[in-house]
């Protein structure tokens, strides 16, 4: 009966440590505003018989006492439409992170804008550390996101004012449908530093690049198809 008790402890404190760990930390203070310029983004630890040097999972915090109200604060001008007629894929994402942004440092948030032009996508892609809240704020969307193996496709056409969400690690993507009108979405990450891979990047324009043999065994094509396609210019979306 002990050993029973003992068994149902181990997997609940193990099933609350995967949850700890599954997502950015919370924080353990008000706020720890990102100090990008601070020497101590290396921390010296030592013990006994040797002396280890660690780099810091974020950024150090700013002196509190040198905090003030633009450290919280960004001149982003997102009411003002971007610029995607120059961009291969026809969107174009400005994202608010804790690079621009230094107060969300261990806050678990970031922001971004995304415009769309006619026909525009926003190309399957994935967040490693963040699920996504899409809100569609002008246009026609239709957005999507494919789960793990056995890889089934959920989609929906979104118009002004709907919602949809991405879960942290899926790939998942944008498309204006309408040829004569653009769209504007604003969606919120849960990280302060969601991180972005955009697949046909990832898996086209690695450098070095992924050996064309290992690629056109996967997609089952010639490697002819693979070297035309590692040859193309693969714009990045995602800042």
């Amino acid at each position: 009966m002990a050993s029973s008790s003992y068994f149902l402890l181990a997997v609940f404190l193990a099933l609350a440590s995967s949850r700890a760990i599954a997502s950015d930390p919370s924080p353990l203070q008000d706020f720890c505003v990102a100090d990008k310029y601070s020497p101590g983004m290396y921390a010296l630890t030592s013990n006994k018989s040797c002396s280890v040097v660690m780099k810091v999972n974020g950024f150090v915090c700013k002196d509190p006492m040198a905090v003030n109200a633009d450290d919280f604060f960004m001149a982003a001008n997102l009411d003002k439409p971007r610029d995607t007629m120059k961009r291969k894929v026809g969107s174009n994402v400005t994202l608010i992170n804790v690079m621009q942004l230094p107060g969300l440092n261990t806050l678990g948030i970031s922001l971004a804008r995304i415009d769309y032009a006619p026909l525009g996508e926003n190309p399957p892609h994935t967040h490693p550390r963040a699920t996504e809240i899409l809100t569609v704020l002008e246009g026609t969307l239709y957005v999507g996101f494919v789960t793990s193996n056995p890889n089934k496709l959920l989609a929906k056409v979104l118009n002004k004012g709907d919602v949809f969400v991405f879960p942290e690690g899926l790939i998942h993507f944008q498309f204006n449908p309408i040829y004569d009108k653009p769209a504007v979405a604003i969606a919120a990450l849960s990280s302060q530093n969601p991180g972005a891979i955009t697949i046909a990047n990832a898996v086209f324009g690695s450098k070095p690049p992924i050996s064309d043999d290992v690629l056109a065994k996967a997609f089952q094509v010639e490697k002819g198809t693979i070297d035309w396609l590692q040859a193309q210019f693969w714009e990045n979306n995602h800042y």
